[in-house]
């Protein structure tokens, strides 16, 4: 597969120029060679703050396959959890996934029948009562059909602290980001403002600034399944390289791979556990990219794409909320990115 990589500088800076865009950082890679990096424009444009190489980032929904997903799959070839177990043998009081008979698999491929979102935090006073709402969220056509699911994740992230006997955030450092060098990689990250892409802004004028953006993850505490995560575009740089490797570390590389094959044919979308595949709604790959690839999004601006077969892989990150919630340059920018990605050279 040709790369062209000649253009991705030149459209990060044309997407920042435009406005809509404040900041971004950017790898693409083959395997464990970085082919390219680009940084530019702004971590926090009300301070001015220019953005680095080294910025980290709320994740926001990559969350879901950088930690929730990734560290499900651990525990599975640990043989500490099925991923067709019930979600209710974890989670006793889940009655609406108990009734149905949902599964651990049916939460990693969007299949459960819960809702996409669900505004827990206008309602809840408390971490504690959005689970107890959650639990009891009815479901739709359970097992039928694809509909991407915040609270589906939500769950998943509580079946794993159930599982490891630990929350979230610890099963995740011990089983993934710890074995993996990860170091920039966390739920409810230290350090000062200045480590860190705004998102965003605050009706005191101010920026959510290394304080998860998602309403519904920080009323958990900052640490949750579909949202939460924060790292650098290194750090996701070598989670993407080990991901297409052959490395059984972690994850056994068979899993990975089946991991980012289809499961939900003729369900109305096209998901592996836990990432869009090509054709998918949520998909953000074009034409170019081979069939074997996946990819995922986060409502912050952030992306990340990767194509075991190949090799290639994708690190997107950018602060795009920071300007608002009109997600057309962003969605514009990835969509050129991964274009300019698998060009064919002249």
């Amino acid at each position: 597969m040709p790369y062209r990589l000649d253009r991705i500088g030149a459209l990060l800076d044309e997407a920042v120029g435009e406005g809509g865009i404040p900041g971004a950082v950017a790898a693409v890679g083959r395997g464990p060679v970085t082919l390219g990096r680009w940084v530019t424009g702004q971590a926090d444009a009300i301070a001015g703050r220019p953005m680095r190489a080294g910025t980290v980032f709320d994740l926001a929904s990559l969350t879901k396959v950088v930690a929730t997903t990734t560290v499900t799959l651990a525990l599975a070839s640990r043989g500490e959890l099925e991923l067709g177990d019930p979600v209710a043998a974890y989670l006793p009081d889940a009655v609406a996934c108990r009734d149905a008979g949902v599964t651990v698999a049916r939460l990693l491929t969007h299949t459960s029948g819960l809702p996409g979102s669900r505004r827990f935090y206008r309602w809840c006073p408390s971490g504690a009562e959005l689970l107890r709402d959650l639990y009891q969220t009815p479901l739709n056509q359970p097992g039928t059909r694809v509909a991407y699911s915040d609270p589906g994740f939500m769950l998943l992230g509580e079946v794993v602290a159930a599982v490891a006997g630990e929350p979230l955030d610890a099963a995740v450092r011990r089983l993934v980001t710890g074995p993996l060098g990860l170091t920039a990689t966390r739920f409810k990250p230290n350090g000062p403002a200045a480590r860190f892409a705004a998102t965003e802004r605050r009706g005191d004028g101010t920026a959510w600034t290394g304080i998860v953006h998602d309403e519904n993850a920080r009323l958990l505490g900052g640490v949750a399944g579909h949202a939460g995560l924060f790292a650098s575009a290194d750090d996701l740089a070598r989670f993407a390289a080990w991901w297409v490797s052959d490395d059984d570390a972690v994850v056994p590389a068979a899993l990975r791979r089946a991991a980012a094959t289809c499961q939900t044919e003729g369900r109305g979308g096209r998901r592996g556990y836990g990432w869009a595949c090509p054709g998918d709604a949520f998909d953000i790959l074009g034409a170019r990219w081979p069939p074997t690839a996946v990819s995922h999004t986060g409502f912050t601006g952030t992306s990340l794409a990767l194509d075991p077969a190949s090799g290639l892989w994708v690190v997107l990150l950018t602060n795009a909320v920071h300007a608002g919630r009109d997600a057309a340059p962003v969605q514009a920018l990835r969509r050129a990115v991964h274009e300019a990605v698998t060009a064919t050279r002249p």
